[in-house]
């Protein structure tokens, strides 16, 4: 019998964690398939690691993986990839935004030889619309930018094949934007639609802090375009720069007009002052993101495991 695992980070999701252990018992329970359900607690302050301990001990299919401190999405789901055994791999959210019914779905396109299920997000009950606005306008912006597509609407729910997650442990950058290393790693893959709905309670943990230093890593990730542009925009200003002077010279040399003067040249310094700024600042994040890989320190560390021995 195929063995699926399914993998799920959370944060600070108490409410949320024993109507999904059920609704996911619920629908794959009937499948031909044993499962191991995988969370990844990514440094809650609630009650979430004592709720996975317990799940823990009430069921062997159940695994908590607790880290030693709050990494970001993505290094949990990294995580749990890492420790997933599984012949298939779904990942998902444990908030019910992603739902446990389409998972029969998934593992059926997935047992007709596809090798990553992804799915895609066409809408969100509840979202506003300066979200939507600015997500689809964020993947306009990524995919003209980078090589590598990026599909609209995609999310980190999907179904990997074992071979796919074997592939994936091979990156190793620490600024992961998943969404787009699977969509880069290639292999046989398909698209499912799906409607997400409310979340089941609490709020969303992804602030927008969060959410905008996730943008900035999916385009440094894929894109060196952004350095450029500062090289492009630094071009076009030193050509107007030197097209003034020479204006400026050509009035001084040969027509008896006073050349204003100071506040042309002040409004020049501050523009070129802030291009330059503008151009030192996309470096400095490339820089900083190679010397955050160089150091090669621990994607994650994991403080506790709860898993109970099935008894033999």
């Amino acid at each position: 019998m195929k063995l699926i695992s399914i993998v799920v980070p959370v944060f600070n999701e108490e409410e949320n964690i024993q109507v999904f252990y059920q609704e996911v018992c619920k629908y794959m329970e009937p499948l031909p398939y044993s499962f191991e359900l995988i969370f990844v607690d990514d440094g809650s302050k609630d009650a979430t690691p004592f709720i996975l301990e317990r799940l823990a001990q009430q069921d062997t299919r159940v695994r908590g993986l607790i880290m030693a401190r709050n990494f970001g999405h993505q290094l949990a789901l990294t995580c749990g990839l890492d420790y997933a055994e599984g012949d298939g791999v779904i990942t998902m959210d444990g908030d019910m935004q992603h739902p446990p019914e389409m998972l029969p779905l998934l593992l059926t396109r997935w047992e007709e030889g596809f090798e990553v299920v992804q799915t895609i997000r066409i809408s969100t009950e509840g979202v506003p619309w300066f979200k939507s606005i600015t997500s689809a306008l964020y993947y306009k912006i990524i995919n003209k930018l980078s090589k590598v597509h990026i599909q609209e609407g995609g999310s980190d729910f999907r179904l990997l094949d074992k071979a796919v997650v074997q592939s994936f442990r091979r990156f190793k950058e620490r600024a992961r934007f998943i969404r787009g290393m699977i969509g880069a790693i290639g292999y046989k893959q398909v698209l499912v639609e799906f409607v997400a709905p409310k979340r089941y309670a609490g709020a969303s943990k992804f602030s927008l802090g969060r959410m905008l230093h996730f943008a900035l890593d999916g385009i440094t990730s894929y894109s060196k375009l952004p350095l450029r542009f500062a090289f492009y925009i630094g071009l076009l200003f030193a050509l107007i720069s030197f097209s003034v002077t020479m204006h400026v010279i050509y009035i001084k040399l040969f027509t008896l007009e006073a050349v204003p003067g100071w506040a042309t040249i002040t409004a020049s310094i501050l523009l070129l002052g802030g291009l330059q700024l503008l151009g030192l600042g996309i470096i400095g994040e490339y820089v900083g993101r190679i010397f955050e890989e160089v150091k090669q320190r621990p994607l994650y560390l994991v403080r506790a495991e709860y898993k109970r021995r099935k008894q033999e």
